[in-house]
C-alpha cells in the first residue's frame, strides 16, 4: 500500500474511540445501574480503568518493540505460545468483533424506532432493515479500508457533539443528594454486596472498551508504527474519561431504579428527564451516527483480522483473498453471512442486545488475556522489569473478568471455540503442520469440546437462556 494510503495518528486515534464509544456508551447508564450502585460503579470504573490502562500499555510497549508482529492480538498469542493459542487468540477476536456488531445493529433499529415505531430492535422490520445496513456497509469497506477508515474519522466526530452535550447538561442537572442516596445499594455498606455488584458491571465496562486494540490490529497499515502505541494510549484515556462522566452523573440525576428501568439507548431518556422530549430526540441522532460509524470499524476490523492470520497460515487461506481495492474479500464475505444468520436471534432471545455484548465480552477475554501473558513472557525474557508489571497487572484484571463473566457466558462462548478447533486443522493441515504439536493444547481442546457439550445441554434443559 503506498503511502499515501496509509493511516496517520489521528486517522488511527480516530479507529479506537470510533471502535469503543459506540452503542454502549449510549445504553451504559441503565446497564450499570441494572446491578450495581453508585459507590460499586466508582469500584467497577477503577478496577477497569487500571485493568485497561495497563492493557493499553501493554499494546503500546509490544508495538515498539515487535513491530514484526502486524497481526497484534493474535501475534502475540502466537508468539508467546505458539500456533494454537495463536489461532484461539485470532478466532475469539474475530468472533467477539461480528457478535459486536448483532449488539449494535440490536441498538440501532432500537434507536430508529424512536423516530420510526415499525422498529423496536428485535422483530422482523429490524432485522430486515439490518441485513440492508449490513450489506451497504459491505459493500463501502469492498472499496477499500483507507476509503472506510476517512469516513469512520467523519463519523467519530460527529457522534462525540451529542456526548459532550449530555455530559454539559448533565452537570448542570446533578444534585449530590440523589447521588449519595443508596450509595452502597443498601442502608450500609456491606463488603461481599459491594463485591458482588462490582462484579456484575465487568461485563459492561469490558464491553464498552472493546476496540482499544483497533489501531494494533491496523498496525500494517500505519504511516509510522510509533502512532499505533499512542494512538491506543491517547484513545483509552479519552474515553474512559467520557464514560466515567456519562455514569456518574446520572446516578446525581435520577435513583439507581430508574436508571434501571429505562429504555435503550437510557442516555436519552435521562436527559429527557433534564431538558425534555428534544434532549432524547438528540442524543438518539447521537446513537444513530455513532452506531454506524462503530459498525463500519468493526465489520473493517472484522474482516482484518481473519486476513491478516490466514496470510500468516493461523486461519485457513481462504480467507487471505483481497480484491482490486486491496479489501480483504472472502473475510468481509464469511463475517457478513454469519452476522446476517445470527440477526435471527433477535427474535428469540428476551434481550438480544444485552445477550450478543455479553457474548462478545466473553469471547474476547482468551485474546486479551494472552497478549498480557505476552509481555509478561517478553519482558522476562528481556530483563524488563516495569513492562513485566504491566503485564502481571493486566494478566490478573483479564483473570477477573473470566470470573467476573459467569459461567453461563463462558460455556456459550466455548461453543464457539470448540468449532473453531475444526477451522484450525484445516489451516494446519495446509501448512503440512500437526494440529497439536503439545499434550497440553489437546487436554485444553478436550475441555473446549466438553464445556460445549455442557452448555448445549444447560440449554436444552432451559438452565441456560438467551
Amino acid at each position: 500500500m503506498a503511502d499515501g494510503k496509509k493511516l496517520g495518528l489521528f486517522s488511527l486515534i480516530a479507529i479506537v474511540i470510533g471502535s469503543m464509544i459506540g452503542g454502549g456508551a449510549f445504553n451504559l447508564v441503565s446497564d450499570m445501574a441494572g446491578g450495581a450502585s453508585a459507590g460499586a460503579v466508582i469500584i467497577g470504573w477503577v478496577i477497569t480503568g487500571i485493568g485497561m490502562i495497563a492493557l493499553a500499555l501493554c499494546f503500546q510497549n509490544l508495538t515498539y518493540k515487535r513491530p514484526d508482529l502486524e497481526g497484534g492480538i493474535f501475534s502475540y498469542a502466537r508468539a508467546g505460545f505458539g500456533d494454537y493459542w495463536g489461532f484461539n487468540s485470532a478466532w475469539g477476536y474475530w468472533l467477539s468483533a461480528w457478535l459486536g456488531n448483532i449488539a449494535f445493529l440490536t441498538l440501532l433499529f432500537s434507536g430508529i424506532g424512536y423516530f420510526i415505531p415499525i422498529f423496536d430492535g428485535a422483530n422482523v422490520a429490524s432485522i430486515i432493515g439490518a441485513s440492508v445496513l449490513l450489506w451497504l456497509l459491505h459493500f463501502l469497506i469492498l472499496r477499500g479500508v483507507h476509503s472506510a477508515a476517512l469516513v469512520n474519522l467523519v463519523v467519530t466526530i460527529g457522534k462525540l457533539v451529542p456526548i459532550f452535550l449530555f455530559i454539559i447538561l448533565a452537570i448542570f442537572a446533578f444534585k449530590l443528594k440523589t447521588f449519595s442516596m443508596d450509595f452502597w445499594g443498601g442502608d450500609s455498606f456491606l463488603f461481599s454486596d459491594v463485591m458482588s455488584q462490582t462484579k456484575s458491571t465487568m461485563l459492561v465496562t469490558l464491553w464498552v472498551f472493546i476496540g482499544i486494540e483497533g489501531a494494533v490490529v491496523l498496525s500494517g497499515r500505519a504511516k509510522d508504527m510509533k502512532d499505533v502505541g499512542k494512538a491506543t494510549v491517547i484513545g483509552l484515556l479519552s474515553t474512559l474519561i467520557i464514560y466515567v462522566f456519562i455514569t456518574l452523573l446520572s446516578y446525581g440525576i435520577m435513583s439507581q431504579a430508574d436508571l434501571a428501568g429505562l429504555k435503550s439507548p437510557s442516555m436519552a431518556y435521562v436527559l429527557k428527564e433534564v431538558v425534555g422530549p428534544w434532549g432524547a430526540a438528540v442524543v438518539n441522532i447521537g446513537l444513530i451516527v455513532s452506531l454506524l460509524g462503530a459498525l463500519l470499524g468493526w465489520t473493517l476490523l472484522a474482516a482484518e483480522l481473519p486476513y491478516l492470520a490466514a496470510k500468516e497460515g493461523i486461519l485457513p487461506k481462504l480467507f487471505a483473498k483481497e480484491n482490486k481495492n486491496k479489501a480483504p474479500i472472502n473475510a468481509l464475505i464469511i463475517t457478513n453471512v454469519l452476522v446476517q444468520i445470527f440477526l435471527l436471534t433477535l427474535l428469540v432471545s428476551d434481550k438480544p442486545y444485552n445477550f450478543a455484548f455479553s457474548l462478545a465480552s466473553s469471547a474476547i477475554l482468551i485474546p486479551y488475556l494472552f497478549s498480557a501473558l505476552y509481555q509478561v513472557k517478553y519482558s522476562i525474557e528481556k530483563k524488563e522489569s516495569k513492562q513485566m508489571v504491566l503485564g502481571v497487572i493486566a494478566s490478573i484484571y483479564a483473570i477477573w473478568l473470566l470470573y467476573a463473566a459467569g459461567l453461563s457466558y463462558l460455556l456459550l462462548t466455548a461453543v464457539l471455540y470448540a468449532v473453531g478447533i475444526l477451522v484450525f486443522r484445516i489451516a494446519q493441515k495446509e501448512r503440512g503442520e500437526k494440529t497439536f504439536k503439545h499434550r497440553s493444547e489437546l487436554v485444553w481442546s478436550v475441555i473446549f469440546d466438553l464445556s460445549a457439550v455442557a452448555a448445549i445441554i444447560m440449554l436444552v434443559l432451559g438452565k441456560i437462556s438467551f
